[in-house]
């Protein structure tokens, strides 16, 4: 009978080991699947569609526009606005989730004022807020590609003095972009966002609370899987480290619970050029600067951009005489 026990005892270690195995398997699968779930929702953010246009929110009249992405890849669909006789223009570059409106800023509010500084404005639909052509969502390596196309769709019209005016994700996709361009006279940056693992890993605690190790590590590994961009592939390093060689106005909260504000500190410590600016707004929310303080927001912004028109006038002028 004792071996018969034994054999017996040994069947059941072997089933109770199966048991605790498979149960362990079936935790690591879903503890990845949920960091599957994750990255997929952050790479197909739902946008709203679009509810007005500048005619009917503010009088203000403006072309259908269509242009292509800098590298070739899709067609982006925008606004024009016009300011009579005006070789100025504001590029607006709107955040994550959101599309050319952006209503919580209100970005309506600031096409209106551009205008009446005498820009003209370009809004246009990132690729993840397409209306027709829905793409997903890189943290700026295609956004920034998209930007570039705004920009020169900018210069076409005549631009020549080009102001790109950024907000969350599209603020750090415009700094990106300004790593690659020389076309861009300055930028006015409000709560920038930039992707990274702290700010991923910031972002994801702020719904869920999963541990760095290895939520990290899984994420960096499906994010090529899911929408083709590593965030390796993002150019954080060489954006937090960057000297900008136009001027730079940065705005931000210190109650931004998406983009922590030393994000904005950091960078902004970094600039040398002497019409550069930040700053940084107590007790102030994401995106919410202009809501939560707009004369303070509109004096910060007219001065920075009359500092970006008087430099860029002396540098035309001293071109000028040097080509005599």
């Amino acid at each position: 009978m004792a071996p018969n026990l034994s054999l017996g005892m040994i069947r059941v270690k072997h089933i109770v080991v199966a048991l605790l195995l498979s149960v362990f398997f079936f935790f690591v699968f879903c503890f990845i699947a949920l960091h599957g779930y994750i990255a997929w929702v952050l790479s197909n953010p739902t946008v709203a569609p679009l509810y007005s246009n500048p005619s009917l929110a503010k009088g203000l009249d403006y072309e259908d526009v269509t242009f292509q992405a800098h590298d070739g890849s899709r067609a982006m669909q925008g606004w024009y606005i016009p300011s009579k006789d005006s070789t100025k223009t504001i590029v607006f570059s709107h955040g994550y989730g959101a599309n050319r409106e952006e209503s919580w800023v209100p970005m309506y509010d600031l096409a209106h004022y551009a205008h009446s500084l005498n820009f003209n404005v370009v809004m246009f639909d990132y690729g993840f807020a397409s209306q027709t052509n829905k793409d997903i969502a890189t943290g700026g390596k295609k956004e920034s590609q998209q930007l570039l196309g705004a920009i020169q769709f900018a210069k076409d019209r005549g631009a020549r003095e080009i102001v790109v005016w950024g907000f969350s994700m599209g603020a750090g996709t415009a700094l990106q972009a300004g790593l690659v361009t020389e076309d861009v006279d300055a930028m006015i940056l409000d709560s920038t966002f930039l992707l990274e693992p702290d700010t991923l890993y910031h972002n994801i605690k702020q719904n869920i609370d999963l541990p760095r190790q290895p939520s990290l590590e899984i994420m960096e590994l499906l994010f090529p899987v899911l929408n083709g961009t590593g965030l390796n592939q993002i150019p954080y390093s060489k954006v937090k480290a960057e000297d900008y060689p136009f001027p730079v106005l940065f705005m931000h909260g210190t109650k931004d619970d998406k983009a922590p504000y030393p994000i904005a500190e950091e960078l902004a410590a970094n600039q040398s050029n002497p019409y550069s600016d930040s700053w940084i707004v107590e007790d102030s929310h994401h995106e919410l600067l202009f809501r939560e303080h707009p004369r303070e927001y509109l004096r910060r912004v007219s001065a920075f951009l009359g500092n970006v028109h008087l430099a860029k006038s002396q540098e035309n002028e001293q071109t000028s005489i040097a080509g005599k």
